[in-house]
């Protein structure tokens, strides 16, 4: 059984995968409405993987005796005045993220909840890969410069994004 504590941070935690899910989903539409069909189709699948984040901690909470609270859907209040900014954004908001697991893996500790520790240690796996990304994006970005033909590349290259930062495309 989960404790008020822990059920109550863990509730905090479904709240922020589900304003992540929304936060790429408005991404997506801003690359898809620019003309940047690499760049959106990266948030798309970003947007998905972050509501499977949030399903799996509802499910968890779920099946530990407590009960999953689903959150409001907010607007993601964000800059769009470039793609870099979009980008450094995304970086900001997942090393938030890390924050938000490591907090919520600490608070497992103090109350002695191991399972609930072990459950966590695939998120605190996943923001480590989550961050490498969005920094090997930046870096690319930051290469890029102001280069328009490079951007293309890049928009073209993205779609090939997987989640260890590697690509799987040939261009």
């Amino acid at each position: 059984m989960l404790s008020d504590k822990l059920q109550a941070a863990l509730n905090n935690q479904v709240k922020l995968e589900g304003d992540s899910s929304q936060i790429y989903l408005a991404m997506a539409s801003w690359a898809e409405i620019q003309g940047f069909e690499g760049i959106a189709t990266f948030m798309f699948a970003q947007s998905d993987e972050e509501r499977q984040h949030m399903l799996k901690l509802i499910k968890y909470i779920n099946q530990r005796g407590g009960e999953a609270v689903i959150p409001d859907i907010a607007k993601p209040v964000l800059d769009h005045s470039s793609f870099k900014t979009l980008f450094k954004q995304l970086f900001e908001h997942e090393v938030f993220v890390s924050k938000s697991i490591n907090d919520l893996v600490h608070i497992a500790l103090e109350e002695r909840d191991y399972a609930t520790h072990n459950f966590l240690q695939w998120y605190v796996s996943e923001q480590i890969e989550e961050e490498a990304t969005a920094r090997t994006i930046l870096d690319k970005i930051n290469l890029i410069g102001d280069d328009k033909g490079g951007l293309y590349l890049f928009d073209n290259d993205i779609k090939g994004f997987n989640q260890q930062g590697t690509n799987n495309t040939t261009v």
